[in-house]
């Protein structure tokens, strides 16, 4: 059993490089992502690592990194109690500006439940979330454009 949404819109005068190290400065995401308290990494923003997120009214999880393509996206893996969330994040060139495209998945036999308690307040604040993501990245100087 699975479940899918995403989110998808264009960003215009960002880099990927500024979207990718707003991404990876996963310390500052409660500056731009209103429905958490904090998420705390001590390490480095790579496949294998991992960090600590705190969502506003409910308790702290623990969130794996999948998989990263660096300066355009990455997977990450919340686990719950016979699920599984992936977060996939991708940041696509295109001809209007910088794709960007947030997926969120549930799997496993109580996909059901853990859809009704997480995933759909995390896909219904997709959109607010991306679009302050992509101001916050607007901020960023990056080695190529300082």
């Amino acid at each position: 059993m699975s479940w899918e949404k995403s989110y998808t819109c264009v960003a215009k005068d960002v880099s990927s490089e500024q979207i990718w190290e707003t991404w990876a400065d996963v310390n500052q995401w409660h500056q731009w992502d209103a429905d958490i308290e904090y998420a705390r990494m001590s390490m480095p923003f790579r496949e294998g690592s991992s960090f600590e997120l705190k969502p506003r009214g409910g308790p702290k999880v623990k969130i794996e990194i999948l998989e990263t393509h660096l300066g355009r996206s990455f997977t990450d893996l919340t686990r719950f109690p016979l699920a599984r969330m992936y977060g996939i994040h991708e940041a696509l060139p295109s001809s209007e500006g910088l794709e960007l495209r947030h997926t969120v998945r549930i799997e496993g036999p109580l996909s059901f439940l853990w859809r009704k308690i997480v995933a759909e307040k995390i896909a219904a604040g997709m959109q607010a979330q991306a679009h302050l993501m992509i101001e916050a990245a607007k901020r960023r100087k990056t080695v190529s454009t300082s």
